[in-house]
């Protein structure tokens, strides 16, 4: 087990020394480490337990260190966390086997004198576990800044802004969806189950399904052959309201990493055209290998920025996908850093979403549609940015449809992780005047 310790201890030190994303971190650990699937699974939940659950964490250390935490050493700190998260949050793990783990790796990574105050700590958190008291504020009980606390709470009201907070912190399933371009949900259903996956149907999306103990996902037949892809629900759901049929010409103006475009690609049963463009020349490579894996021939990419005018473009598409950059609050649940980014940088971005889809109205043909979608939940990002954009293009109104699992939409609809079981996302549906 200790392998799947020193693997969570070696994430947390990447993302602190070079502001990795906590996802992309794990990943590239877990492959290199060859832990098994089990210990692969209790690395994973290991770190993510640590970073959704730090602030809360660091209280209860705080509290029990003689100093505090502040004058700790980054990785001493790392140590008393995984070992805090074990004691704490996963009930499996026995108490003694936490301390004694987390006593080890002090003593591994040569703080032979850190050790003690490792072994008292996280002995003196088992002892009063039960007798804790919760933080007295909900940014430390729900581990979520401030400021990201008071804004919800200014959207959603108290009660519902603090369903939204801990849902941010429960694990994710995998979900998948079925390539129909070259297999059947059930075909592919019994192909997981036989490779001993659990699956569980999508309650509301047909062809889509949870996995659990899939191990690297990415290892599997089924994925390196193309019977599949890794989508949250709200992304099929916007591929779903943009409502593309065979013979369509889509232009995804912010296209990586492509589930969007390839989703749309089954629903025109790949018959069509869709230009999937990116600002990115790398993306647009991991676009080209992703299509070539479903079978998606009728895709083509462009390196393109989304807010400079394409003369070729205008006027030229049925349907204009545009998932911009944005703020990711939507997706805290599984890329749980998100949170303790700083909120100052997101200032900028409604500019640039709403230069995006002035420029990208110009490439939808009369009586066509603009989707426009994001992965956040703040207004200022979403609807503010769209009634901004229909300020001075009278051309375009909002398009009513309706969402399986969700309803009817009156051309716009917020998705959020404690209503939908989805990720936190915006879909906005537009039609241009014939």
């Amino acid at each position: 087990m200790t392998g799947s310790r020193e693997a969570a201890l070696e994430v947390l030190t990447t993302c602190r020394k070079s502001d990795a994303y906590v996802d992309a971190a794990l990943k590239s650990t877990l492959r290199r480490a060859g832990l098994s699937p089990r210990d692969a699974a209790l690395a994973s939940h290991i770190t993510y337990g640590v970073v959704q659950n730090r602030m809360l964490i660091d209280y209860y250390l705080d509290k029990l260190c003689k100093n505090g935490t502040g004058d700790l050493e980054p990785v001493i700190l790392d140590i008393l966390r995984i070992g805090a998260c074990q004691i704490l949050l996963m009930d499996r793990i026995p108490h003694s086997a936490a301390v004694n783990e987390a006593v080890s790796m002090a003593k591994a990574h040569r703080r032979p004198q850190a050790a003690g105050m490792v072994n008292a700590v996280l002995r003196n958190l088992s002892r009063s576990k039960d007798a804790l008291t919760p933080p007295p504020d909900l940014p430390r009980r729900t581990s979520h800044p401030r400021w990201l606390v008071e804004r919800l709470t200014a959207i959603l009201g108290r009660e519902e802004a603090e369903q939204c907070l801990i849902a941010n912190n429960v694990p994710v399933p995998m979900t998948v969806q079925t390539n129909t371009l070259q297999t059947t949900p059930e075909a592919l259903c019994e192909e997981l189950r036989t490779a001993g996956i659990t699956v569980t149907p999508h309650p509301f999306l047909e062809g889509c399904f949870f996995l659990e103990g899939a191990g690297d996902i990415e290892a599997l037949p089924a994925f390196t052959e193309g019977r599949f892809l890794v989508q949250d629900a709200a992304a099929r759901l916007t591929a779903i309201a943009a409502d593309c049929r065979p013979g369509t010409v889509l232009i995804d103006v912010c296209a990586a990493p492509g589930g969007k475009s390839f989703t749309a690609a089954m629903a025109m049963e790949n018959r069509g055209e869709i230009v999937a463009c990116d600002i990115h020349p790398h993306k647009l490579q991991l676009l080209r290998r992703g299509a070539e894996r479903l079978g998606v021939t009728c895709l083509r990419t462009e390196l393109a920025d989304g807010r400079q005018r394409r003369e070729a473009f205008i006027g030229s598409a049925d349907t204009v996908l545009c998932d911009v950059p944005c703020s990711g609050l939507g997706i805290i649940r599984k890329k749980p850093d998100i949170r303790y980014k700083d909120p100052k940088a997101l200032a900028g971005l409604p500019e640039v979403q709403l230069a995006i889809l002035r420029n990208a109205k110009e490439y939808v043909k009369p009586g066509g549609v603009l989707v426009y979608s994001t992965c956040t939940i703040l207004p200022e990002e979403n609807g503010q940015v769209v009634q901004a954009l229909l300020q001075d293009a009278p051309e375009l109104s909002l398009e009513p449809f309706s969402l399986p699992g969700v309803g009817a939409c009156p051309g716009e609809v917020t998705l959020w992780p404690h209503r939908h079981q989805t990720d936190g996302f915006y879909i906005c549906k537009l039609r241009k005047q014939l």
